[in-house]
């Protein structure tokens, strides 16, 4: 898979078709891009180009626990040089879970570069709010403290991370601890601060703010429930509302591979979104 030096770490990314309007796809979680090949290969298969990348400090590319802005709004500044360099400004973004929420900031922060949202299994509500913020930051900044870097390094995320990219336990180690709880700890800060809001991390002023013309599909389960996605729609002007044949279910996360039965209806509603922006 080929690597693209980005602001100062290496991304692993993977382009999916040979010619037509760019689609960048952002996983969920801090899961590599594999999670969205199936549908970024059907998007192909309708003469789009797919970009797909493991986001900085997820899949294979480089760990780098540094910077002042949100982890998030890193994420967004990478993808936007990634784009960049590939030429593939303007684009149609979006994503599921973290990714769809890494979506609406990347257009809130480089608005000019998006021609539509794609958005799947928007993520809100109490349970996500009690659950996330532990996972993606908490637990590790109590391993640091306990352990230091090698207790962050012996997680099972950042085992991972090492497996995908030996280079990232040298880097890992070489760091001091204080640093890193200093960096998780503005970063944890940073996430609270949206995770009470309809649309997790992003508030109704911004959401009212998107100009571009966007999609939202609902998820189906406590950490992505239909309600949030509801939201999103009612606060996006002119946004599509696509509900899949399913309910919300009572469990904690459905894994986006479980909605493989549903991969070609959802491949079909963003190539008729996309169809007659694709020219302006």
């Amino acid at each position: 898979m080929p690597t693209a030096s980005i602001r100062g770490v290496n991304i692993h990314y993977q382009v999916i078709g040979d010619s037509g309007p760019w689609v960048a796809l952002i996983t969920g979680g801090r899961r590599g891009h594999q999670e969205l090949l199936p549908i970024a290969r059907k998007l192909a298969a309708q003469n789009y180009r797919v970009l797909l990348h493991d986001r900085r400090n997820t899949g294979a590319s480089d760990v780098l626990i540094d910077g002042i802005d949100g982890e998030e709004e890193i994420w967004t500044d990478d993808l936007h040089e990634l784009l960049k360099q590939q030429g593939a400004l303007p684009a149609f973004v979006g994503g599921t879970s973290s990714g769809a929420r890494t979506s609406m900031l990347f257009y809130l922060r480089h608005p000019e570069a998006v021609r539509g949202l794609l958005l799947m299994r928007v993520t809100g509500g109490a349970f996500a709010a009690g659950r996330l913020p532990d996972n993606y930051y908490g637990q590790f900044i109590t391993a640091a403290e306990k352990g230091g870097m090698a207790a962050v390094c012996a997680t099972e995320q950042y085992q991972e991370r090492i497996a995908g990219n030996p280079s990232n336990r040298d880097r890992l180690m070489a760091m001091d601890p204080k640093k890193y709880i200093e960096v998780m700890t503005r970063w944890l800060a940073k996430f609270n601060a949206g995770i009470h809001l309809d649309v997790m991390g992003v508030t109704t002023e911004q959401l009212n703010s998107i100009k571009v013309p966007t999609i939202v599909i609902p998820g189906n389960d406590k950490t992505h429930s239909s309600k949030s996605a509801l939201a999103a729609h009612a606060a996006i002007p002119g946004a599509k509302l696509h509900r899949l044949p399913i309910t919300d279910q009572d469990v904690q996360l459905i894994s986006l591979g479980e909605w493989a039965p549903h991969e070609d209806e959802i491949v079909r509603e963003f190539t008729q979104f996309m169809r007659p922006l694709a020219n302006k």
